[in-house]
């Protein structure tokens, strides 16, 4: 076997990678927001790589990915694993739950925190023969320490050379309650859209920070998308009046660096525990020691007229700040609720009241790659003659 140093040039979707004494941890925010404002949610949510693969070449047929695993787990909550996902010449061939790494077990009444250690994972893959393109798609949910790469042929770093599609938004965007990496819907909307996929899903972080805007104003892309409301709804984190000018502060920044790129600023989907009823959001205590902890708002409907946040008011927000900006005919509005409305919810309901599972990923994956990638769609245009989006049915 060749064992290969895992160098940034086989690293996609990262913004920074740390040298640590085992390897290289990806980040998805720089340093310098990290040490501005290290905030442990936000901490926790960018330092997992979701979005974030290796993308290499070989006519190896046998691959081995060791990663050192770190995660938190909830006393009580039975959270699945991560996975490394195998995606060849763009198909999913096979995912690979985690064992072992380091994690912080948390009692959920008290707050009290633990620490656990544990050893590396390795993934090992029987690959196709012949020379393709392999894209190793890290763990979503997991932080992981990127370790060695061993194959039987060497493998050389891929470049696909097609768009990159910048995208922010909260912990659906970053993956929650999906499967396994290469199933959260960005990632679907990307592969379907034939784009390359930057992700800034920050779970419970999607709360129009400047920081985010200046990050996404000095990454390179050519198509951008926004998705803001369930956190600033459940952390209840704004007012009406604060909210919207925020928004279009966040907006103006990100226009600093992407002047005339396609951008598109989605609504919320559908929730229903936050459609009419304020947050703060919080977990459901009888739900505590059950196969699914959910989630419950504990606001009260009357704060909407004391300008108080629900999904529906942001949503209608949202609407008319993009009428208000119509001087920017590169900025788009979409409804969160053409990806998952309340209909959706009937038939494929949020396993834990918040986060939709891997089937509705796939959904609002489709839904937006339809939207976005054909036809007169946002990004149509800018895709001419770069690259030919796969047809959805």
């Amino acid at each position: 076997m060749i064992t290969t140093p895992i160098t940034p040039a086989l690293v996609r979707g990262a913004v920074e990678l740390e040298t640590t004494p085992r390897g290289l941890r990806p980040h998805r925010l720089p340093g310098w927001v990290r040490t501005r404002f290290p905030d442990p949610q936000l901490m926790s949510a960018e330092g997992q790589p979701s979005g974030v693969r290796l993308a290499l070449t070989t006519t190896s047929e046998i691959l081995a990915v060791v990663v050192h695993p770190s995660r938190v787990v909830y006393r009580g909550a039975d959270r699945p694993r991560g996975s490394v996902d195998l995606v060849v010449d763009g198909k999913l061939l096979e995912s690979d739950e985690l064992t072992g790494g380091d994690y912080v077990e948390v009692d959920m009444p008290t707050g009290a925190a633990t620490p656990f250690e544990g050893p590396s994972h390795t993934s090992v893959f029987r690959l196709p023969a012949g020379e393709k393109v392999v894209e190793i798609w890290l763990p979503h949910n997991e932080s992981v320490e990127l370790v060695e790469l061993r194959s039987d042929a060497p493998v050389a770093p891929h470049s696909s050379g097609k768009p990159v599609w910048l995208h922010h938004g909260s912990s659906i965007s970053h993956g929650s309650n999906a499967a396994t990496p290469a199933q959260i819907w960005p990632v679907v909307a990307a592969q379907l859209g034939g784009v390359e996929l930057q992700n800034l899903g920050l779970g419970g972080s999607a709360l129009v920070d400047p920081f985010t805007a200046q990050v996404m104003r000095d990454t390179p892309a050519d198509l951008i998308s926004v998705k803001l409301g369930i956190n600033v709804v459940n952390m209840d984190s704004m007012r009406l009046r604060a909210f919207v000018p925020a928004v279009h502060g966040f907006l103006d920044t990100i226009r600093e660096g992407h002047p005339e790129t396609p951008l598109v600023l989605i609504s919320p989907i559908f929730c229903g525990i936050h459609e009419d009823t304020p947050g703060p959001g919080a977990f459901d205590p009888t739900s505590f020691g059950t196969d699914q902890v959910r989630f419950v708002a504990t606001g009260s409907p009357e704060g909407v007229a004391a300008g108080q946040l629900t999904l529906r008011v942001i949503r209608e927000a949202l609407a008319s700040l993009v009428e208000r900006r119509a001087e920017d005919t590169n900025l788009y509005f979409l409804d969160g609720l053409s990806l998952y409305g309340a209909d959706d919810a009937v038939e494929h309901p949020l396993p834990d009241a918040l986060h939709p599972d891997s089937a509705t990923h796939q959904l609002i994956g489709e839904r937006f790659a339809k939207y976005a990638f054909t036809g007169e769609g946002p990004f149509t245009a800018a895709l001419e003659g770069t690259c030919q989006p796969r047809q959805i049915y």
